[in-house]
């Protein structure tokens, strides 16, 4: 079968590098998932992998001088591989070769092989596929696997026998499921009984490495795909075993509570339809994490999760830095939302005070937002009615909230008067005193004993200061 090429937005550079590697006296050949996505008729991605079956190297420097002399070939001599950047495309060329891996590494031996070696060593028969850019074949599909068989049938099937494949190199266990999640593609029945039976090998995998083709998952349309394989295979124990522990329901005198794991599954779900920010679609994951250990069962009153999402913030930093993801503003972002995650629900009555709301807006600052997104996505009941007056309850709290917004300005607080004009005022040097009239001016906005206004401000602080006994300066 042959693929026209003509109509291509890079033709024009793939005749240029057939013409450079005829020069060259190599083969070259596109392969990977740019033919995949040229089959499947989806967005072409920006990076594009040839093979050669001489050297990588060579063939890179010598497109990159074809192409414009100024271009940068960057070198990696342990692989033989070389990377052009080009017209905003990663162009990656790279010797085939044959691969043979020890047991505790997912680093191969290397050696010079055939294309049909090359295709072999590839996770699955969907990216083992080929494009011939040469001269007398230009644009010929080879497909030794059938993968183009398994494309049009949405199975992920590999190469080889999947047993050696997954052992081999484990972090293929991770893009079977991130395929699985991504193109929504079945993995195949032996392929999927390798990966629970090789799940143990994920340890040798760099968890930086498997925490990308976890978030590739958590940033597909539907992530549960992923995350119930991952589940299954027992993947997810060994990852975030946090999330497992939620598993289950208990019964204790005829009183019951949800399956808190997959009630998290659909909440990740629900928020994927409204949002692709990765780390709010992390603070769904997460939201709950907190109830598997705060579980306790109150006799005439029932199952109790108290502070579940207090402890689950703390636990957040822990899951964090355990799977070596980011501790910055990211993690503290999830933290922020798993905590505040129930608080608007508490709102949700006509005797709420403006305090509270208050106390709300300024908690969740520019985030309070992206907190209603959670909040909505975590209503997961099937009785519409109840969906219906649920998501009604969250539109009267964000229209109160609202209007508090616009009568006292807290969100993102900054208080009226600044320390340097409380010292001003008291003739003081830097220390405590300041923090705690500051705090009491908060707190008093907070609680609507003044306005958030500089004037009524001042006159509460030197009205507080003369109560912890500080003199007004005379100047």
């Amino acid at each position: 079968m042959t693929i026209n090429l003509t109509q291509n937005k890079n033709f024009k550079l793939f005749k240029t590098i057939s013409s450079v590697a005829e020069k060259n006296e190599q083969s070259v050949f596109i392969v990977g998932g740019f033919v995949r996505d040229l089959l499947m008729l989806r967005k072409a991605p920006t990076d594009i992998d040839f093979v050669t079956e001489q050297s990588g190297i060579d063939l890179a420097k010598a497109v990159a001088k074809e192409l414009d002399p100024t271009l940068k070939v960057s070198i990696f001599k342990t692989y033989g591989t070389a990377m052009v950047k080009f017209n905003h495309l990663d162009l990656e060329f790279v010797g085939a070769r044959k691969e043979s891996y020890s047991e505790n590494s997912r680093n191969p031996a290397v050696e010079n092989g055939s294309l049909e070696d090359d295709q072999k060593r590839r996770d699955f028969t969907i990216n083992a596929l080929a494009i011939s850019l040469n001269k007398e074949n230009f644009g010929e599909l080879i497909d030794p696997f059938n993968g183009q068989e398994d494309l049009q049938n949405k199975i992920l099937r590999t190469p080889l026998e999947p047993l050696q494949t997954y052992s081999d190199d484990p972090l293929r266990m991770m893009r079977a499921l991130r395929f699985a999640s991504t193109l929504n593609f079945t993995i195949e029945e032996n392929s999927l009984k390798a990966i629970k039976n090789e799940a143990e090998r994920i340890k040798i995998v760099s968890l930086e490495r498997v925490m990308v083709e976890f978030n590739k998952i958590m940033l597909s349309e539907k992530p549960s795909v992923g995350l119930k394989l991952m589940e299954e295979t027992g993947l997810l124990n060994l990852i975030l075993p946090e999330l497992l522990a939620l598993k289950g329901i208990e019964e204790k005198e005829g009183q019951t509570h949800k399956d808190n794991f997959w009630h998290t599954l659909e909440v990740v779900d629900n928020i994927s339809e409204n949002t692709d920010n990765l780390w709010l679609r992390w603070a769904a994951l997460l939201h709950d994490i907190g109830k598997a250990p705060t579980k306790k069962f109150i006799e005439g009153i029932g199952w109790s999760f108290h502070g579940h999402e207090f402890l689950g913030s703390k636990m957040v930093k822990n899951i964090f830095y355990q799977l070596k993801l980011p501790l910055g503003n990211d993690m503290k972002f999830v933290q922020k939302m798993v905590k505040l995650s129930s608080r608007p629900i508490a709102l949700i009555d006509d005797g709420t005070s403006d305090s509270a709301l208050r106390r709300l807006l300024f908690d969740a600052g520019e985030d309070l937002e992206d907190l209603f997104i959670l909040n909505k996505a975590d209503i997961t009941t099937k009785n519409s009615k109840k969906q219906e007056k649920f998501k009604k309850n969250f539109e009267y709290v964000a229209e109160k909230i609202k209007e508090v917004e616009e009568k006292d300005h807290v969100r993102n607080f900054q208080p009226p008067i600044s320390g340097e004009e409380i010292m001003e005022l008291f003739n003081l040097q830097p220390g405590r005193e300041i923090g705690i009239l500051k705090e009491k001016v908060k707190e008093a906005i907070l609680e609507g004993e003044i306005s958030n206004d500089h004037f009524e401000a001042r006159n509460f602080v030197i009205f507080e200061g003369e109560k912890l006994g500080l003199i007004l300066s005379k100047n």
